[in-house]
């Protein structure tokens, strides 16, 4: 009977797994996603956004849900046509507000009774409660001379109706990302439910709150007791030239005055401060801060700012990993903190009067923390590479981790994946470098397998044992390629000193980390057929592939996704000046020799391997001009060369029928170069 049983249990699981197929690109918009999640008081609930994707419409759609906070009862709570968003738990956890076309709405946690709390025409963005909840703190995007929302409503209904579109542009920086910049700046808002009165913090200053770039993502916050706010900007006239975020602390009980706003800057560094958060018990603010100026990519260090002494102290001087989002213990003797680690984002937890870091959780991709309100658990988000994100928690002793939800676990019960594994190569000048490797579904250890060799953007980036929407390594493997992905010269979560040796260097030592990643993989592994490897990768990723072009013969084919491709130029079209007048050490005119060094447009004249050039045209980081320049060197040399143009993408493929286009256009230019 035993033996009947094993043997039952044996033809299922074959047939299961027969029954399983690869991974394609209409599965990754079917995937449900997870965005930040909020917990109730009583620590009974969950809230959180779900966005999900409609292939057929094109568009998107963010929901919130909810869930008892052992996973149980999951269920769409806010599900409409419109996005609904930032849930927050007010009321004694009795009512959840939320973001809705801009405003700010709350509903009785059983669906009832929904109430408009904001009706501002400038828009309510990223709001925050104070905490007795009779204020929020928010941004919106304004006229900083105008006084009131019906000054911004008169300036809008005046542009609207012009029949001239130009743009008079005085000064930079006139565009950023994928949007062009007008008289309109973020500021921050104070708004009183009370007497219904509305506050703009910073009216009049020509800078945003939160800052253009390079901030945190929760860079406004009240303090304990409420009567302060703690927020980062960057005072900078010209934000181009500039990484200067800093920290400001303004006293709410000078609003209304009659005198303009006063605020105290509490960091130091001439580097980027962002992500002011007050400690419980009101004495300290912790935030981040770069040390150097002009560098997006410096080591994130972990500031304590004493509030009754006005003293800061580093306490992560010793830690050689950059921190992410911080997160204080209810007893402010700890912070919670993530940091990329090799291939994952680790949580962390530091000891703010001794600095010990201790490790809580190190394996896979973690983020948006939240603690309960007992200080007892943590819940965060976490994915890998063969799961999107789903809702875990832990103790803060690091025991008990469990997974909470399974929004996609049915989807991805029909798929066959194979886990990240990863192998470490000889880098330049002695160093180690790590690559994941990802084999395709079905693997037979027997068989030889083309590979798809990828390439990081950044270029202070790293490839992570993650489910990425975009440049999913698994859906590169689904189609029978081994993927392999390393994180060479330059990458974060191996040390300040590996990622700072990419600057001024940028075809130097990265160029011999990937090279002997690659022959590395194909000396090591008897299932890559070395026949047939292929690359690709996107912004410096792309450029890389485009300096690969003219400097080896290694792949069957490449793919550049808006990739630099003519460094001087690419200095004339990009916004933020400050990134490549540190990546070249100087502007095209002061260092001119480092520029053209290199430069991928002065060796194109060796160009062999056949490409495919990827862009968009709102693509600002690197403007279009530098695909058009490549394709047409490629075309004039007579190098075989295809180039797919989005006018409605910009610096990333984010619509679903783009998105499948690019990935059927990448997978057929690989399929046709095979040998």
């Amino acid at each position: 009977m035993k033996k009947i049983v094993s043997l039952v249990i044996i033809i299922t699981f074959i047939l299961g797994a027969q029954q399983k197929r690869p991974l394609n690109v209409d599965d990754l918009w079917s995937m449900k996603r997870i965005g930040n999640v909020e917990i109730s008081p009583d620590g009974k609930t969950l809230a959180f956004t779900v966005t999900s994707y409609n292939m057929n419409t094109n568009k998107g759609n963010t929901d919130i849900y909810l869930s008892d906070s052992d996973g149980s009862s999951v269920r769409a709570f806010l599900s409409s046509p419109k996005n609904e968003s930032n849930p927050k738990f007010i009321n004694k956890g009795k009512s959840l507000a939320y973001l809705k076309d801009g405003q700010v709405f709350s509903i009785d946690i059983d669906g009832k009774n929904e109430t408009k709390l904001t009706d501002i025409y400038s828009g309510v963005s990223g709001f925050i409660f104070s905490p007795d909840e009779s204020k929020i703190l928010f941004s919106s995007s304004v006229y900083p001379e105008c006084e009131n929302q019906d000054c911004i409503k008169n300036k809008d209904e005046q542009k609207d109706s012009s029949k001239v579109k130009a743009r008079v542009i005085t000064h930079l920086m006139y565009r950023v990302w994928n949007h062009w910049l007008d008289e309109r700046r973020d500021h921050l808002f104070l708004y009183d439910f009370k007497n219904k009165q509305l506050n703009d913090i910073t009216f009049k200053l020509e800078n945003d709150v939160p800052p253009l770039d390079l901030g945190s993502g929760n860079d406004y916050n009240f303090s304990n007791d409420g009567n302060e706010i703690a927020f980062t900007m960057n005072p900078e006239k010209y934000v181009q030239n500039s990484t200067n975020n800093e920290i400001y602390t303004f006293q709410l009980s000078s609003l209304n005055n009659n005198e303009p706003n006063v605020f105290k800057k509490i960091s130091q560094s001439l580097g980027n401060d962002n992500q002011p958060v007050y400690s419980p018990d009101g004495k300290f603010i912790a935030f981040r801060s770069m040390k150097r100026a002009g560098f997006e990519a410096d080591k994130q260090n972990i500031i304590l700012y004493n509030r009754e002494k006005g003293t800061i102290k580093n306490l992560t001087e010793n830690f050689d990993k950059s921190a992410g989002e911080l997160l204080w213990t209810n007893d402010s003797k700890y912070i919670i903190f993530t940091a990329a680690n090799e291939i994952f984002n680790s949580i962390f937890k530091l000891n703010i009067l001794t600095g010990e870091v201790t490790s809580l959780l190190i394996k896979h991709v973690n983020s948006n923390l939240k603690l309960t309100y007992d200080g007892k658990k943590l819940f965060f988000l976490q994915q890998k590479s063969d799961q999107p994100y789903e809702i875990f928690s832990i103790n803060l002793d690091g025991t008990g981790l469990k997974q909470i939800t399974h929004l996609n676990s049915e989807l991805l019960s029909e798929i066959q994946m194979n886990p990240v594994e990863t192998f470490w190569s000889p880098g330049a000048a002695g160093d180690k470098v790590q690559s994941i490797l990802v084999k395709p579904p079905f693997f037979d250890p027997s068989k030889k397998y083309p590979m798809i060799f990828l390439i990081h953007g950044g270029p202070q980036g790293h490839w992570t044992d993650d489910f990425h929407y975009r440049w999913n390594t698994q859906l590169f493997a689904s189609k029978g390629y081994v993927v392999v992905a390393p994180n060479p010269r330059g990458s974060v979560g191996y040390g300040q000193k590996f990622t700072d040796e990419i600057s001024g260097d940028w075809g130097g030592k990265v160029y011999t980390d990937l090279m002997n990643a690659y022959d590395y993989a194909v000396k090591n592994f008897s299932f890559i057929d070395s026949r047939n490897t292929f690359a690709a990768g996107a912004s410096y990723g792309g450029y890389m592939i485009n300096w690969i072009e003219a400097h080896t013969n290694r792949f069957n084919a490449l793919v550049s996704h808006d990739g630099v491709f003519n460094t001087e130029s690419m200095y004339g079209t990009t916004e933020e000046l400050w990134f490549v007048e540190w990546e070249f050490k100087g502007t095209p005119w002061s260092n001119r020799k480092l520029y053209e060094k290199w430069s991928p447009h002065r060796y194109i004249q060796n160009a062999k391997t056949p490409m495919l050039i990827v862009e968009g045209a709102n693509d600002f980081r690197v403007a279009e001009e530098q695909a058009f320049q490549l394709f047409t060197s490629l075309q004039r040399l007579g190098v075989e060369s295809k180039f797919l143009y989005f006018p409605d993408e910009y610096h990333f493929v984010t619509k679903p029928q783009n998105s499948r286009l690019w990935w059927s256009e990448v997978f057929n230019w690989f399929e046709i170069h095979k040998k």
